[in-house]
């Protein structure tokens, strides 16, 4: 495993500060999101979900999911060096479980893959038990297109 770099870490907030003035979306969702570490290829965060993350069962929303999804691996490409990380051309969620309003999700994001123009990423989505990731929430892959 990597050890965070503060210049990788610094970076990742530097993008992700840049997409939340241009997203609604984002700063309605992740308003609240810390992430946690960076390094060359991964992200790691953490979220305490909200009314605004949940459906009328107050569990996780599957759309909340797909957008936590595309966020990080935005920000896995970004600690390549990359200011802006493309366009998303395929997310594939895998639900596994839930989480409930008031628990903590850890998301962890890696860009397995950055190229010239595609790069391919893997998250995973998991409920924070005694401080600790415990029970996978949902795995998912991210393909987006980049100019780098």
């Amino acid at each position: 495993m990597a050890t965070t770099s503060a210049s990788e870490l610094e970076h990742v907030c530097s993008v992700w500060q840049k997409m939340r003035g241009n997203s609604p979306i984002y700063d309605f969702l992740l308003s609240d999101v810390q992430i946690m570490s960076a390094s060359k290829g991964r992200v790691v965060a953490e979220l305490t979900l909200g009314k605004q993350h949940v459906n009328s069962r107050k569990t996780i929303h599957g759309a909340v999911s797909a957008a936590i999804v595309d966020w990080s691996g935005g920000l896995a490409i970004a600690t390549h060096g990359l200011e802006k990380t493309g366009a998303s051309i395929d997310i594939h969620v895998t639900y596994i479980s839930t989480a409930f309003e008031g628990d903590v999700i850890q998301i962890e994001a890696i860009a397995n893959k950055v190229g010239k123009s595609m790069a391919f990423t893997t998250i995973k989505i998991s409920k924070i038990v005694d401080g600790e990731p415990g029970p996978v929430v949902a795995t998912a892959s991210h393909t987006k297109y980049i100019r780098a």
